[in-house]
């Protein structure tokens, strides 16, 4: 079975082709391609839904046609040989969401294909189950490698982490998942965003903070790790934020410092250089911290074979480092995406159609920004 995918959920502009057979536990992905309008949000500092909206537009045809001639698999893009058409529906922005879920239901008219309709925070957890061997498309880790060879048994834990989502997730088996837990304000990466525009970093905070912190002292500044210690499974980093703000503030010449460069800096510069690096790496330090509490908590009580993680925020090498420790003092398996998997992408979205493959005729098929589990 070849299934062709679409995600448009945010600002980026995915399709993917991956194929499968009843009964694999993993999909091989055929191909994967991503067209982004980030260089346009990073002048705003954050993304501008109808922005992003007129630019998956103009992608989305292209970035679909891509898809389908590097796979080998269709001589031509008006009767592709594809078994059917999986789209996100929802959540995300509604603008963004029409683009996707228009263009796969005209294709699914005219093709005469069945539509599947994909929960994009569904979508993010089957990151995991693609197989990246090989695969001249991804850069792969030794741990990325070393989970070809294992399937993720169950039950299992699932960390969905990104920039409008922070949850926890049970699965009992591809069929059964229960939300347990989230965030009760800003999602993870979003914090990460926020301050980053308070430390003024290029947006997005998240993978700059990520690289500061390489250079700093998660020790520096004793910033709150909110909820860690609650009985719940629930996050909030807005607090965090504040503190991270307060603390800004309170660095009187931050804002009369240099901004981080590469190449030879005054003493000045280096002294905010270094600050920045220490706030960074402070920063990423708890919400690492948080994240991995909550999950490892979560996996104890659910007694859990598997941890995943999943989402933008998933590529954080601090992250996926310390959830690796932690699964391996319980004695669970972990599994992390390809880098190159944990941000939006279509491969993701149709691998959680082949898993959940309930075809719809495309008359059924509706955007829903409000969609959760």
């Amino acid at each position: 079975m070849r299934i062709l995918g679409i995600e448009t959920s945010c600002d980026e502009t995915g399709a993917a082709v991956i194929e499968g057979e009843p009964g694999d536990t993993k999909v091989k992905l055929l191909s994967n391609v991503v067209a982004s309008s980030l260089s346009l949000h990073a002048k705003t500092g954050g993304i501008v839904p109808e922005v992003a909206a007129r630019e998956q537009v103009k992608y989305i045809i292209p970035v679909i046609e891509k898809a389908l001639t590097t796979t080998n698999i269709s001589q031509s893009t008006t009767n592709p040989s594809i078994d059917a058409i999986a789209v996100t529906v929802g959540p995300g922005l509604i603008g963004s969401l029409l683009v996707g879920v228009e263009t796969a239901k005209t294709l699914a008219y005219v093709w005469k294909k069945p539509i599947i309709p994909v929960n994009h925070l569904i979508g993010h957890i089957y990151a995991n189950w693609i197989l990246t061997t090989n695969n001249s498309q991804l850069t792969t880790t030794p741990l990325e490698i070393s989970n070809q060879k294992l399937e993720v048994a169950f039950p299992a834990i699932v960390l969905i982490v990104s920039g409008g989502h922070t949850d926890l997730v049970l699965m009992k088996n591809h069929k059964q998942h229960r939300w347990i837990g989230g965030t009760r304000d800003d999602a993870a990466g979003e914090a990460f965003d926020k301050i980053g525009r308070l430390l003024e970093l290029p947006y997005p905070g998240g993978p700059v903070i990520a690289k500061l912190a390489e250079k700093g002292n998660p020790k520096a500044f004793s910033f709150p790790r909110p909820m860690i210690d609650s009985s719940d499974f629930d996050f909030s980093f807005s607090g965090l934020k504040t503190a991270v703000l307060r603390e800004v503030k309170n660095q009187a010449t931050i804002n009369d410092l240099p901004a981080p460069r590469v190449g030879a800096e005054s003493e000045t510069g280096r002294q905010g250089h270094r600050l920045t690096a220490n706030l960074s790496a402070s920063v990423q330090q708890a919400i690492v911290d948080v994240l991995v509490a909550k999950t490892t908590k979560a996996a104890q009580k659910h007694k859990v074979k598997s941890m995943l993680i999943s989402g933008g925020v998933a590529a954080n090498e601090l992250l996926r480092h310390q959830l690796e420790v932690r699964s391996q003092e319980l004695g669970v398996i972990f599994f992390a995406p390809a880098k190159n998997l944990c941000t939006d992408n279509a491969a993701m979205i149709t691998t959680a159609a082949f898993f959940h493959y309930k075809p719809l005729s495309w008359q059924q098929i509706t955007a829903d920004p409000g969609l959760h589990f």
